[in-house]
């Protein structure tokens, strides 16, 4: 009998790669999402629900009506500076509907969870790369929804018996490599595809905010992980669960950072065009490095980034934006 998943938020950037890898490997998939932020076009097989996690007796009625070997959880804003403006808005998406989906989960029998979590949980770091060892200490409303939930989850493991399996993804990024999908915020955020949406003359430049950081060219260094390889992880990380392991937290990152200026160099070769770029003051709250450590996922699921290369994750970025209307 074929593994069944339920995929919260499975018509976004990372939830649809999560379906297609899903189906892939012969597992029968239920998407559940609203499609505030999502695109029903995105999601490319599997049974849709268009439903709200605020909803409790819709969450109701489809865990009685159908069994599930586990869930996994993408349906949370993402935004950080929206955070800040409307943290109602996070608590009451990422933390209390998170809420109503666990007590779901646990009403209904189904005991293995895998949440999206954030290297934002760490805030501004002590050390890097960032082992997940790390003092939890998150410097804005979005980051503490993220740590709120993976507590709530060591609580319902203890009471309940839900095990879980909490990925803090560093920077996702990168596009499906077949082309069938990548990322579509509106707004966009991250750095990759607006470098990207620059290149192709979208927008009028790309902003590097601050070049005076302690770093070898003086900006900021992420750590980038195509989001093929997050799907990968996700996969893993239920294989792990439906063995019997005990619930854990796990680092998603390549364990290599690359700066800004390096980010918008590497975009410039790998599409052949001029990049605009103007210079802006640091934003606050912006540490010089973020890279994780992430030699407990290698260890304990046995992950390793496929797509490490910085400039294979912005070709298949390319790809898909050179698609975009």
């Amino acid at each position: 009998m074929p593994i069944s998943v339920l995929v919260v938020g499975g018509a976004g950037y990372i939830g649809s790669h999560m379906v297609a890898a899903l189906l892939a490997g012969g597992c029968r998939v239920t998407i559940f999402d609203n499609l505030s932020t999502g695109h029903r076009d995105a999601v490319l097989g599997g049974e849709f629900v268009q439903g709200d996690l605020a909803d409790r007796a819709t969450l109701d009625a489809l865990l009685n009506a159908r069994h599930f070997d586990a869930v996994m959880h993408f349906a949370s804003f993402i935004q950080v500076g929206e955070s800040v403006r409307e943290p109602a808005k996070y608590y009451a998406n990422n933390l209390a509907h998170t809420l109503n989906l666990l007590d779901a989960m646990v009403a209904h029998g189904v005991h293995r969870f895998i949440f999206s979590s954030s290297a934002a949980v760490y805030g501004n770091p002590a050390q890097v790369p960032i082992p997940e060892t790390h003092p939890k200490q998150p410097i804005n409303p979005y980051g503490r929804t993220k740590w709120m939930v993976e507590q709530i989850l060591e609580d319902y493991d203890r009471a309940y018996g839900l095990k879980s399996v909490c990925l803090r993804y560093f920077n996702a990024a990168g596009a499906d490599p077949e082309g069938r999908l990548g990322e579509r915020h509106e707004p966009e955020t991250h750095l990759i595809p607006l470098v990207l949406r620059a290149a192709r003359g979208r927008l009028p430049h790309v902003s590097v905010f601050g070049r005076d950081y302690d770093t070898p060219d003086g900006t900021c260094i992420r750590d980038y992980v195509h989001v093929t390889d997050l799907a990968e992880a996700h996969w893993l990380a239920l294989e792990y669960l439906l063995a019997g392991s005990a619930s854990t937290a796990l680092n998603l990152g390549n364990g290599a950072g690359f700066s800004v200026a390096e980010v918008i160099a590497t975009a410039g070769r790998v599409t052949g065009r001029r990049i605009p770029v103007r210079d802006a003051p640091r934003r606050a709250g912006d540490p010089p490095r973020l890279v994780a450590d992430a030699a407990r996922a290698r260890d304990l699921l046995g992950w390793r980034p496929r797509f490490d290369a910085l400039a294979t994750i912005i070709a298949h970025a390319w790809q898909w934006e050179c698609r975009a209307p």
